[in-house]
């Protein structure tokens, strides 16, 4: 009688990054970076400027390629994605900067959003708006007038009117005020077990709040990893501190 074969381990939910390195021509800013994202959960992307987060950020979204590695969600291999694809599979990115349409008003910049996505008809514009009320009062106002705290608060919800399943987020605390950045941090909080986010942050006492675990990156590799609860606030620190 022939023994049954056992059957193929089911691939992991969520994101799962492996191996993964990138080159600006001769120089190597990635080096072998991997870490799993449980679906729902929030990974902290931690290190210094110029540890190589936003071009983590940028690889996994697929605006500049991976020389080597995978990128997959839901064991679904994405690595050879185009951003368009990416985007459709539910990838979103906040980028530092935020890069709204300066010409658009909040409401064009959501709706662009949406229709994108198929999802002018849909509601998730006023999903997304119900997260940041305040942008109901400058409906109608370019996005290139308002404040870095608004524009923030734009960008985040352009990238969740498109209902995403992965929010990347690059520096939201960045230039913000401290009540728009609790207002950040409270959509982030309630996004748990909705959405997966990988949050990449400098300010270490906003990421621990928020992060159920961590990666840090030192000079393109993953020093540090794990639950946020094993976190070592000492050895954390000097990968962060400038």
């Amino acid at each position: 009688m022939t023994p049954a074969l056992n059957p193929s381990p089911a691939p992991p939910a969520g994101l799962t990054v492996s191996g993964l390195d990138q080159h600006y021509g001769s120089a190597q800013v990635l080096r072998t970076v991997g870490f799993h994202v449980a679906p729902g959960t929030c990974l902290a992307v931690l290190g210094r400027n110029g540890a190589g987060k936003t071009t983590l950020l940028r690889c996994l979204a697929g605006l500049i390629p991976a020389t080597r590695g995978t990128v997959a969600l839901d064991g679904v291999d994405l690595t050879r994605w185009s951003p368009d694809r990416r985007a459709r599979s539910g990838l979103a990115l906040v980028p530092q900067g935020r890069e709204i349409f300066a010409d658009l008003s909040v409401a064009e910049n959501l709706r662009a959003a949406a229709r994108a996505h198929g999802l002018d008809r849909s509601g998730a514009v006023d999903e997304a708006v119900a997260l940041f009320p305040a942008l109901r009062e400058l409906w109608h106002r370019p996005g290139g007038n308002l404040s870095g705290g608004q524009q923030q608060q734009l960008a985040m919800a352009r990238a969740l009117a498109t209902r995403p399943r992965i929010l990347l987020l690059d520096e939201p605390t960045e230039g913000i005020q401290p009540s728009i950045v609790a207002a950040i941090e409270a959509v982030i909080a309630g996004l748990q077990g909705r959405i997966t986010v990988v949050l990449v942050e400098q300010y270490l006492a906003f990421a621990i709040r928020l992060a159920d675990a961590f990666v840090v990156l030192s000079r393109g590799a993953v020093v540090e990893q794990g639950l946020r609860q094993g976190l070592n606030h000492d050895a954390v620190s000097r990968h962060i501190a400038v």
